[in-house]
């Protein structure tokens, strides 16, 4: 099958993990500054705050979304630094735009019907990366102009889930044409994932592309403290994202 490819899509390829370097100095507070990243959103009562990937608590001070919709999920958010520390967080900020991220939990194993529920439509795997106990996705695909919503899985490969760290990642296009190349965006919540007792693990994800099945391992460690680095910023990638699920 042919992947039809735009040059702006292998650009990504060429960048870091999620997209660019980051624009927001957090000791040069100034309101014309932001950074664009992935975080958790984690709701608190009545309201909520956002969760770094390197473990910082946001709390929004203010925000530019007032009718936001807030259920934990990942996110993608821009915003900008307004103070240091406050009591219970790392910052106060304000929050430019966030928009949520397709955020799963992983499939169960369907052994002969895993290919009629899941699919075998290949992609192109353009990024992936653990962070907060999620592993975000970055993937394109070729689309028509159906309408069709496609699903993408995260599956355990085999029934008595002897190798739990080995998942495979499945697009189901349901038929749809391919007229065009467009991006994905995706999470997978990895807490069902057994307990690594404080070892780091190698967590593999098999996936069928277009030039052939692929594996790709990341290291892994149910503990997500023990994964915490500083996030990696990103391009908004929303082409494909309201067609999905």
């Amino acid at each position: 099958m042919k992947f039809w490819k735009y040059t702006w899509l292998m650009l990504t390829m060429t960048m870091s993990l999620f997209g660019l370097s980051a624009c927001q100095d957090d000791d040069d507070y100034s309101l014309d500054k932001f950074a664009i990243e992935i975080m958790t959103v984690v709701p608190d009562g009545s309201t909520y705050y956002l969760r770094r990937d390197n473990g910082e608590k946001l709390w929004p001070f203010a925000t530019n979304c007032p009718g936001y919709n807030f259920s934990k999920t990942r996110a993608q958010v821009n915003y900008t630094m307004l103070s240091d520390s406050i009591p219970g967080f790392s910052h106060g900020i304000k929050i430019n735009w966030i928009e949520n991220i397709l955020t799963k939990k992983i499939s169960p194993y369907l052994a002969a019907e895993n290919d009629s529920v899941y699919g075998t439509d290949p992609v192109e795997m353009l990024a992936m990366a653990i962070g907060d106990g999620y592993l975000d996705v970055r993937f394109a695909a070729n689309f028509g102009n159906t309408g069709v919503k496609h699903l993408v899985s995260l599956i355990p490969t085999q029934a008595d889930n002897s190798d739990p760290y080995t998942l495979e990642f499945r697009h189901q296009a349901y038929g749809d044409g391919a007229l065009y190349a467009a991006e994905g965006l995706v999470s997978f919540d990895l807490s069902s994932l057994p307990d690594t007792k404080g070892e780091t693990v190698d967590l593999t994800i098999k996936v069928k592309t277009f030039d052939g099945e692929k594996s790709y391992k990341l290291a892994y460690n149910s503990d997500p403290a023990c994964m915490y680095s500083e996030p990696d910023e990103i391009i908004s990638s929303d082409d494909l994202s309201k067609n999905i699920h």
